[in-house]
Formats: structure tokens, sequence, C-alpha cells
């Protein structure tokens, strides 16, 4: 048993036993309140460790007036499109989308995945809790999507370029690659400009096309390759860190205007505990995870300054894109905020 998937278990043994605990004691058939939350993501992912602490605090604090039913692997709705559905609807209460799945319904927020604007994880953390994330809740509150914005976790580590039987040093070592890409437009901008060739390919379906050589690469975090056991396939991983892996949660508008002030606090202060736990678990595994995919037999490259320049300078106008079709407000407040954040984190 490899150490991710032991403190996997140990957390899900602890947290069982006092949700349990809680459960028995609060009598959960009288929950006023239930809140279903779903991921796309298994029970092994750093997402749905997360709401398991989210259930323990809000479950415990409520002294049991609200419930909590998640639901992972897409078993309550199948893609970002039924699922944000679902919340607008107030069939589903919480859900959460990348930067890049949440410009399918709010483009903007695209702006956290241009490449190369984080340097850390202390930068990024703190840049995705300050001006540019009550920006992005108020816009989406004023413009009537019927959600809500709660914050954001880290859900898999930093996305690398991952190939099958090529290593990529330079940006010119991508030029014709077939690359895996989510259907977001940023995405595949990044693997044109980079000489690639953009190929959106579903998750559930990814493993799949590697094998079959649909695809010849992917850009991902380890945590999610270890995850799906993609190191059967990928073979060589270079970490020139393109972009944070943002988790954008969602809460169900409707819903929430429903839930009394005390419950809204609970929850609130819930997703803290959420938050915590995933980026903890994420911090904490993904050294060990670039392990687990040299010991499968892949090759984990570091570049040099030179040559992760030379990434930045290859995707140089991808600022310029992201302009000429959602204006420049959105990039303005984030290099403001990068530049805060610099001035601010040791």
């Amino acid at each position: 048993m490899n150490t991710k998937r032991l403190v996997l278990l140990t957390v899900y043994a602890l947290i069982a036993v006092a949700s349990l605990v809680g459960i028995v004691n609060s009598n959960s058939d009288r929950a006023e309140f239930i809140i279903k939350a779903a991921i796309q993501a298994s029970t092994q992912d750093e997402d749905y460790v997360g709401l398991l602490a989210f259930k323990e605090y809000v479950e415990k604090a409520s002294e049991g007036r609200v419930q909590v039913q998640l639901y992972s692997s897409g078993q309550f709705c199948g893609g970002v499109p039924e699922c944000i559905g679902n919340l607008q609807k107030g069939v589903l209460e919480m859900f959460p989308t990348t930067a890049g799945g949440t410009g399918n319904f709010f483009a903007p927020a695209q702006v956290l995945d241009l490449p190369y604007v984080f340097d850390n994880d202390a930068q990024a953390q703190c840049v995705l809790a300050g001006p540019i994330l009550d920006k992005m809740r108020t816009t989406v509150l004023e413009q009537n999507l019927q959600i809500r914005l709660m914050g954001v976790t880290n859900t898999g580590g930093w996305r690398n370029f991952a190939t099958t039987s090529k290593p990529i040093h330079h940006p010119g070592d991508l030029v014709g690659q077939k690359i895996r890409t989510t259907p977001a437009k940023i995405q595949q901008e990044l693997v044109r400009q980079l000489g690639a060739n953009p190929t959106p390919v579903s998750w559930a379906e990814l493993y799949t096309a590697l094998a079959t050589g649909v695809v010849e690469g992917s850009k991902n975090g380890i945590q999610d390759i270890i995850g799906a056991k993609l190191e059967e396939h990928l073979k060589y991983i270079v970490l020139d860190g393109h972009s944070y892996m943002a988790a954008l949660w969602w809460f169900s508008e409707p819903v929430w205007q429903s839930l009394p002030k005390e419950i809204q606090d609970i929850i609130d202060k819930g997703f803290e505990h959420q938050q915590k736990a995933a980026n903890d678990l994420v911090f904490n595994q993904e050294a060990n995870s670039y392990k687990l995919f040299e010991k499968a037999g892949g090759t984990v490259y570091r570049p040099t300054l030179a040559e992760k320049q030379a990434f930045k300078d290859a995707s140089g106008n991808m600022r310029q894109w992201f302009e000429d079709n959602y204006g420049s407000d959105w990039l303005q407040l984030l290099t403001a905020s990068v530049a805060q954040c610099d001035a601010n984190v040791p």
C-alpha cells in the first residue's frame, strides 16, 4: 500500500468515526437541512478529503440541524453543464469547477488559468484569497447566475506537461505533439501557442486515449496522474508548472437564500476546514507522488531557469489573447494581486 493511500485511509477512518459519533448524537434523520455536494473525482481525491472535513464540521457545529451528503465519481451529475444547472435549480448544493471549466459559464474566470503567473503555493493561495476572488463572487451574483462562489481549494498541485514517449525539456519539444486538454478555450490556446496540437478528451476517456495513441501527452497535476493510474502510460514529466490547479467551489444561490444566517455562517466556516484539509493533503503528498511516478518507470525533468523562461516566452501571447477575448480589467486585477502578494508574502 503506497503512502498516499495509507494517509487517505487514515483520514477516512478518523473522519468516519467522528462523523458517526455526530450522527448518533444528533439523530440525523431529524436534520432540517440537507446539503448535497458532488464531485467528478473519486473518493481518493483531495476534493473528497476536503468534503469529509466539511461534513464533519458542519454536522457537528449545527448540532444535527444540517446533514451533508457526498457524491463522488460523477454519481450525481455527469459534467460541468449538468452539475451547474443542478446548482442553479437548487437540486444540488455544492460542486467545484476548475478555472478552465468555469469558463463554460463565466468566461473571465479563465484569467486564473493563464500560464506561468504563479511561482509558488503561498503566492497562488494569497492571490486566490484576495480581491480577484471577491470580484468574481460579486460579479457572478450580479449576473444572476444563481450560484455563489464559496472559495478555492487546490485540486492536484501544479499542472505540468506529461508525455508518453518523448521527453519535453524545451517548448520546441512539444511541437506536433497531440496534447490532451479539457474543452476550455484557454487550455487549448496555450497548447496551440507552444506548437502542439490541442486534443480535447474527457477525463473519463483519458486513460484509454493515452493507451491507444489518440493523445501523446496531457497537462495535469501529479496527484491526478497517480490517482487515475496514468503513470502506466505517461513516462515523462517536465516540471514547467504552467498553472496552479485551483478548484472553485460553488453553492446553489436559491438554497443559500433559504438558509438562516446561523447556518450560512456554519457553512462558511465549514469551507475553511474543507480548504485546509484539501490544500494540506496536496502539499504533503505531492513530492511522494512524484516518487511513485519514478518508481513506475517514469522520468521527472526539472527545467533550468533558462528552459523555464523559454516556456514563458513561447506562451507570451496568452495575455494578449485573453485581453482580446475578455477585456483588460480582469488581467489588470490579476497582475495587481500578484504584485501585492509578492510584497506581503515572505
